[in-house]
């Protein structure tokens, strides 16, 4: 059977939401509609993209890779759906973008790809910076727009930012680990495991958000910049982590296996989006850039 976009819309709404009654309520129909597209989307892939858990559902391997493909698949539907048929693709001029390290390497290759195909006379300059750096660029005008982590966004009162993705955040374990039989995990679960701590983007700032409320701690034993090396000690067994789904991969560089769990935790949800300085004008270029981005996701909402 084709792949339908319903099941593909069932499909990242119970991803995001890790239980399929939430996915249901969100998406405004009945839990078993849900679930009757995610077994025939099962069926029609031949994997199993959940595991079912007594506390929702965790995405296996497939799924996790499956994730990407779906949210490229209504990134495209969502263009073609509100882009104008008589699209100005003459529109000339320069758009500098800031970009963060995460959404460099994880999220937005694919994306500007499309555009610069899309508007071969718009010239896209892209900046990696860190986050302060860009906000500072947003509020002098060296930047005209950024991509970044909006959930780590801190000069709200003077940026504007719109949401284009809500990854969530969960465990990764390595093979064979004893937490994998467990029927839930908890953060003082993580507690008790030696934990390699991400710095990168601020991540190790995020983590205290959620953190200290609980009085608990994470064991780190190593921290670093890396998502790769982060990737490899926890395969290698060295510790556990919690990152978003979005630089999940189930393999390490040397090929070992990664798995994955949700957390009965309040853990916020890494958010990339866009962000810019309303008090500036945009350009035309910059302009249909911003809504080139925004009409691909269909906004997730600010």
């Amino acid at each position: 059977m084709p792949l339908s976009l319903k099941q593909v819309r069932y499909f990242i709404a119970t991803a995001d939401a890790g239980q399929v009654s939430q996915a249901a309520i969100e998406l405004n129909v009945s839990q078993s509609a849900v679930t009757a597209a995610i077994k025939q989307l099962e069926d029609d892939t031949g994997v199993a993209l959940f595991k079912r858990l007594p506390t929702g559902v965790s995405l296996t391997a497939e799924g996790a890779r499956f994730l990407q493909h779906a949210r490229n698949i209504m990134a495209a539907v969502n263009a073609a759906q509100h882009a104008p048929l008589t699209e100005d693709t003459a529109i000339t001029g320069t758009v500098r973008i800031g970009v963060s390290y995460t959404v460099a390497g994880y999220f937005l290759p694919r994306h500007y790809t499309r555009f610069a195909r899309s508007y071969p006379r718009i010239r896209a300059e892209l900046y990696e910076l860190p986050r302060n750096a860009i906000e500072g660029g947003l509020k002098d005008g060296s930047l005209d727009l950024a991509v970044m982590l909006v959930s780590n966004l801190q000069d709200r009162k003077r940026l504007a930012y719109e949401t284009l993705i809500r990854s969530r955040r969960r465990l990764w374990l390595p093979v064979e680990h004893r937490l994998l039989a467990a029927d839930t995990i908890t953060l003082e679960d993580v507690a008790a495991e030696p934990y390699v701590m991400l710095t990168v983007d601020e991540a190790h700032q995020t983590a205290g958000r959620y953190w200290k409320p609980t009085g608990l701690r994470p064991g780190v034993i190593f921290t670093t910049s890396s998502v790769e090396a982060v990737r490899s000690m926890v395969a290698d067994g060295m510790g556990v982590t919690i990152l978003s789904d979005m630089v999940y991969r189930p393999w390490s560089l040397e090929g070992q296996r990664i798995e994955l769990r949700n957390i009965v935790a309040d853990i916020p949800t890494m958010d990339v989006g866009l962000a810019w300085n309303p008090s500036r004008d945009q350009s035309p270029a910059a302009r249909t850039f911003h809504e080139f981005m925004s009409l691909s996701f269909g906004g997730a909402g600010n």
